[in-house]
């Protein structure tokens, strides 16, 4: 291999990987914008808050663990510190249909002291009423009633009697407690027209007697509804005033309220259980005022986030309990779901969640065109069953939701829910990476600040922050951007503090202690690559690092399971058939249904691009196949087009390649290489399986010179490059890799515009055209061999 005509595609060392400079480093603010960098999402969110029309909800969309929430969390806690705090939300029977409670709004904070205001009501009216209603004074006007009606009715008993003695006749009481006339002298005759007239007169008295019990009865009720309202109206008279004023529906539960109470004394004073039954704080159920939402007074809009969205806990329920057998509520067992508690505010939710729950996504979506809560029985609903339920009043809603989630589910809503673009209306795309620069890394060093100040962990020195940068660019794969991802930050904080805290000696936790905690990190995610370094190590893994072979390549694959991912070297290889076929290509991964989409796309590109290579100059009489040697796996991706492209002219022109040298980059028709992913990685997997045979200064990797920017490779392979053991090449084309895989000139020509025969594709048409004689030869003996053959037929 000639290395010298290698050297301007070798990479420097300083390229490998960009350091910060703990001493330039800018210092933490001691605040700073928490949405720093989401312009875009922020927009979208003031855009969607800014407009009062139905449908204008959020849909904020990016990777789990960004820390979406914590962001729009504390830019609403600042834009909704002037908005105006929404009113308190109660609830109160219905004295005139129980079954559809009372939805009573007052100002925010006024609520639970509404509540305490009525329940004291009822404790002092209960104790006066009983106190009253058993006094002395009381009883005496009921007896003062009743004696006068007493006098009354035996007047008129007396004078019937008076009439009838003249007749030989008295009234007596009959064993069943009838008057009827029986005769005073048995002996004496009864004159039955005077019976009979005197048992009409009797009846006539009855009626009277009757009406006379009626007016005692209506005297005793008026008497008790003069006590009660004696009673009552100065009890209730100061929460009118106070809460009734400027609310018509409170003035009239509270009128309400009193007649309930003066219709049914005789209840309450006679401790009907069936009529009292009782709830918290011994407050019967009818009288009890059930607070369902209460908010500390300018407190600004509230800000909820319900992070089990089931339908009960976002549209509230009604609690049951059983008596006797039988299934009761009432307004006291009225629940609170998180929209009346974000009504007039705002409400998040996980769309992951929201969508594992049945009925939570048609609740929400209901509630949020109709523009109202309405609480209803789910089970009811389910299980159309007929039991009695509450129909509470319907609340207005007014709310914004934003819902989190990735981008894969917001597509697959959008595709199968026909409505929910109509309801969310706003997309909010949340950025996962930023632009490395200083005020970027000043956010951020910034943002590490609160995250440790707020776990209260030991304070970080300049070059713990620069190591800690430095990862996220790695996690990034660019030098140039830095990860957004907030729980990976927080899990490095707080693990780089926990090395400090086992042996605190240094003044602060450094660039050691993050360190450590990467390679805790690293090593509790390696169990799946240890399996496979296993089967390389023993040797059931074909993979070479050193030496020459024509038709086998190092490719680069990465393996991804969960949150483990590696590179690993790939042996490629190609096997020519000459003289049969038309420059077919058999991809066996393809045809085994091991390939992708995308696998099968660089395929076609490759075999496209081979095709203007040769076909000008000799048919392509020739048939090739590809393999990745023991693999068992799916793949796809393109990736791995430079090195099938490569491993294929290698056998075709019987020329060995580089075994010491991988290769990874995808690539279209016109030969050019193009950026893959995961090219920090790849480069990693096949470094260590040349470190487990021993570095020979010869290795290396062959990379798209438009991934450089994204290298940010391990301190280890950077020291390894620099001491001249490890070499990474950054081509632009496929002519590129093969010189450095070949050591030859690849597609130089002479002035007739052919190969020159030295050169690889001189090497190829070469034996094309051989291939092309040698079939000729073989079809020309082929006729001569039949023609001779029916020579002698006709001889015989």
């Amino acid at each position: 291999m000639n290395t010298a005509n290698n050297n301007h595609y070798r990479l420097p060392h300083t390229t490998l990987k960009r350091y910060t400079d703990p001493v330039s480093l800018p210092t933490a603010n001691d605040s700073f914008e928490v949405s720093f960098g989401q312009n875009r999402a922020m927009n979208a969110i003031n855009t969607a808050l800014d407009i009062k029309a139905n449908g204008y909800h959020v849909f904020a969309v990016g990777e789990n663990g960004l820390g979406k929430r914590t962001i729009i969390t504390r830019f609403l806690s600042e834009r909704t510190k002037s908005d105006a705090t929404p009113p308190d939300l109660v609830y109160v029977h219905n004295f005139d249909t129980p079954r559809n409670p009372i939805a009573l709004t007052l100002p925010s904070g006024q609520g639970s002291i509404f509540a305490k205001d009525m329940h004291k009501l009822w404790q002092a009216l209960y104790q006066k009423l009983l106190t009253k209603f058993s006094s002395i004074s009381h009883q005496n006007s009921i007896n003062t009633i009743k004696q006068t009606a007493q006098k009354s009715e035996r007047t008129l008993i007396d004078k019937l009697n008076e009439t009838a003695k003249t007749h030989n006749l008295i009234l007596r009481q009959s064993a069943d407690q009838r008057a009827v006339f029986t005769p005073i002298d048995e002996k004496k005759p009864i004159n039955n027209n005077i019976l009979e007239k005197l048992q009409k007169q009797l009846t006539k008295t009855n009626i009277k007697l009757d009406e006379l019990e009626n007016e005692v009865n209506q005297k005793i009720d008026e008497l008790h509804d003069s006590l009660v309202a004696k009673i009552i109206a100065p009890l209730l008279t100061p929460i009118s005033k106070k809460y009734a004023v400027h609310n018509k529906k409170i003035d009239q539960y509270l009128k309400s309220y009193e007649q309930d109470i003066i219709d049914n004394i005789l209840f309450i004073i006679e401790h009907d259980d069936d009529f009292l039954v009782k709830t918290v704080g011994n407050i019967p159920n009818r009288y009890y005022v059930n607070v369902v939402v209460t908010h500390a007074p300018n407190s600004g809009a509230p800000i909820i986030f319900e992070d089990m969205p089931t339908h009960p806990n976002l549209l509230g329920h009604i609690e049951h309990t059983t008596q006797l057998g039988t299934i009761v509520t009432d307004a006291s067992m009225i629940r609170a779901g998180a929209l009346h508690r974000a009504n007039g505010g705002y409400l998040l939710l996980e769309a992951s969640s929201l969508l594992e729950h049945p009925y939570a996504w048609q609740g929400l979506k209901r509630a949020l065109q109709s523009k109202k809560i309405s609480l209803s029985s789910l089970e009811q609903m389910l299980t159309l069953t007929g039991s009695v339920s509450l129909e509470p009043d319907a609340i207005d809603l007014s709310v914004k939701v934003i819902l989190l989630g990735e981008p894969d589910l917001y597509y697959e809503l959008l595709e199968f829910e026909p409505e929910f673009n109509s309801v969310f209306k706003i997309r909010a795309d949340f950025n996962d990476t930023l632009p490395r620069n200083a005020q970027s890394e000043r956010f951020l060093v910034t943002k590490m600040a609160d995250m440790i100040h707020s776990q209260h962990l030991p304070t970080f020195d300049n070059t713990a922050f620069a190591t800690i940068l430095d990862e996220l660019s790695a996690l990034a794969d660019d030098k140039d951007k830095l990860d957004l991802h907030s729980d990976r930050l927080m899990q490095l904080i707080v693990e780089s503090a926990r090395h400090y805290l086992l042996n605190p000696k240094d003044n602060a936790v450094n660039a050691n202690h993050v360190k450590q905690a990467l390679n805790d990190i690293k090593e509790r995610k390696s169990h799946l690559k240890e399996l496979y370094w296993q089967e390389f190590r023993n040797g059931q893994q074909l993979i070479k690092t050193s030496g020459y072979a024509i038709g086998e390549i190092n490719a680069l694959t990465i393996i991804a399971y969960a949150d483990s991912e590696f590179g690993l070297p790939a042996r490629l290889s190609a096997l020519i058939t000459p003289k049969f076929g038309t420059g077919e290509i058999l991809d066996i991964e393809r045809d085994v249904e091991l390939g992708g989409s995308l696998h099968a796309k660089g395929m076609l590109i490759m075999t496209s691009f081979l095709r203007s290579l040769f076909s000008e100059f000799t048919e392509l009489n020739f048939s090739a196949s590809l393999a990745f040697e023991q693999s068992y796996a799916h793949i796809d991706g393109d990736s791995a087009t430079l090195a099938e492209c490569a491993v294929l002219l290698s056998a075709l022109a019987n020329i060995p390649i580089n075994q010491s040298l991988a290769i990874t980059g995808s690539m279209n028709q016109l030969g050019e290489a193009q950026a893959i992913g995961g090219v920090n990685e790849k480069i990693i997997g096949f470094f260590d399986a040349c470190a487990e045979r021993g570095l020979t200064g010869t290795q290396g990797v062959i990379i798209p010179k438009s991934n450089t920017n994204q290298l940010m490779l391990p301190d280890h392979i950077v020291q390894s490059v620099k001491d001249g053991q490890f070499h990474i090449y950054a081509i632009e084309t496929i002519y590129d890799a093969l010189q450095i895989l070949t050591g030859l000139a690849i597609n130089d020509k002479n002035k007739h515009g052919n190969y020159k025969k030295s050169t690889l594709f001189g090497k190829i048409v070469k034996r094309l055209l051989k291939w092309e004689i040698d079939d000729k030869d073989e079809q020309e003996k082929e006729k001569i061999k039949k023609r001779n053959k029916g020579k002698e037929d006709n001889e015989r």
